[in-house]
């Protein structure tokens, strides 16, 4: 009797629904070591369950933190601009040479945050110049002080010497721009292109007017706030009126951009043979601010 009704129960009990089983654990094979985990019945849409918080929040960390990063790393880069370019305003050309070449990777750096400034202005008067030499006779022989990555070399159909404190080019000349290896009056026309930089600056525009030919062409782009005397600035006029002293004639000065100024010298075909004294107004440092 006892055994028919041990046999009935058999018979009669409900069979249980299997359950599939979602694991928590990345690590698949922890299923076995009972971790922690969650039943998903089988009249349940898989596709409708949402991921684990935890991923949710790794992804969202992850993307916050790759921000961060790179938000820092702009930082770093940007404070070892600044660094750089107020050492170039505030020492002589000699002295930048000599801090460049005892760390190449410095120049490097400073190019990559000048080219980052540059790309903030509306306008580079680098552009300008190419576009003044492309009106002019493309036979011209043109030096290039402080040519940086020599875009103006690579830009006219001119003969272009192209000079830097450091070569990563092999056709820019590296050197201290107040001694070049060009020949007395071999040059047509000499560009300084944001380049007045260092406390010698005057000796850098007394190596021009010794290797411009004579009616050759001076072309100065600076930044405008250097010649801002109301802000610290040299005054304009005393600036053209030292250069004029040096042994050039001004023809025309245009400060209708808001970032920078352009002036256009010509050397005098006739020198005066006293070498006077030039009083050189200080131009002010170009200093980026911290942000």
């Amino acid at each position: 009797m006892r055994e028919e009704e041990r046999s009935n129960r058999k018979r009669k009990r409900p069979r249980r629904r299997k359950s599939r089983t979602q694991y928590s654990s990345i690590n698949p094979e922890d299923a076995d070591n009972h971790q922690v985990f969650k039943k998903i019945e089988d009249d349940e849409d898989l596709d409708s369950v949402p991921p684990p918080p935890a991923s949710r929040t790794i992804s969202h960390e992850g993307s916050r933190s790759s921000t961060f990063i790179d938000k820092m790393r702009a930082r770093l880069s940007g404070g070892h601009f600044r660094m750089i370019n107020e050492k170039l305003y505030t020492c002589t050309g000699k002295e930048a040479l000599n801090y460049f070449n005892g760390d190449p990777t410095m120049f490097n750096m400073y190019h990559a945050g000048y080219q980052e400034q540059m790309s903030h202005w509306p306008e580079q008067p680098v552009n300008i110049i190419i576009k003044w030499l492309k009106d002019h006779n493309p036979s011209l022989l043109v030096a290039d002080f402080g040519c940086g990555d020599a875009r103006l070399a690579k830009n006219v159909k001119n003969k272009v010497f192209s000079f830097d404190l450091v070569s990563n080019d092999p056709s820019v000349i590296a050197c201290d721009m107040s001694k070049t290896p060009l020949d007395s009056s071999s040059i047509d026309v000499a560009v300084f292109c944001l380049s007045l930089m260092g406390t010698n600056f005057p000796s850098y525009l007394r190596e021009a007017h010794r290797v411009i030919k004579p009616a050759g062409w001076l072309l100065i782009a600076e930044v405008k706030s250097r010649f801002d005397p109301n802000n610290g600035g040299a005054d304009p006029e005393k600036f053209t009126k030292a250069i004029c002293e040096l042994g050039f004639t001004s023809l025309s000065k245009d400060v209708s951009n808001k970032m920078f100024i352009l002036l256009y010298f010509k050397k005098k075909e006739k020198q005066n043979s006293k070498g006077r004294e030039i009083e050189w107004p200080e131009l002010k440092p170009c200093l980026y601010k911290r942000r």
